[in-house]
């Protein structure tokens, strides 16, 4: 079950402070399911942070559901691209300054586009990795799109 934990601070956390956007910072347990919300919240509403690759300084994030899959082709043309890739993960950490479990598409070290999922838009809030792994955020989608400049497309297959 999750616990509320005010001690941690992620490059993404402390961006949602400075802009004085309301969230909660939830701990859970890295022995549960990687997809479940930390405060047993609903499963539809956990959201994952996918970074693909258009070719070399081409990258974009799209945060969608974490039960559903990204569909490359709808990724890029929201992107404006012939054609996406999932980035090698041996690659994220450099792009990102994010570890695989922990990205977050707020507070890397190189801002990217990023898209989120039009599901998020019907939802009073939604939780993402708060940047490192084993903590996640809960926050209102428009407040998530407005830190990152997202816009709200569909994504999903």
């Amino acid at each position: 079950m999750a616990k509320k934990n005010k001690h941690i601070k992620t490059n993404a956390i402390r961006i949602l402070e400075s802009e004085g956007i309301p969230h909660e910072l939830l701990e859970r347990d890295l022995s549960e399911d990687a997809n479940a919300a930390a405060d047993g919240g609903d499963e539809a509403n956990v959201y994952k942070t996918l970074v693909t690759t258009a070719g070399t300084a081409r990258n974009y994030v799209f945060v969608i559901p974490v039960v559903c899959e990204l569909d490359l082709k709808k990724a890029a043309r929201a992107a404006g691209e012939k054609k996406l890739e999932m980035l090698p993960l041996k690659q994220l950490t450099d792009v990102t300054g994010y570890i695989r479990g922990g990205c977050s598409a707020i507070g890397m070290k190189k801002t990217l586009p990023t898209f989120l999922d039009i599901s998020a838009q019907t939802k009073q809030s939604i939780y993402a990795s708060a940047g490192k792994p084993g903590f996640q955020m809960k926050l209102a989608p428009t407040d998530y799109a407005k830190v990152t400049g997202a816009p709200f497309v569909e994504l999903c297959k």
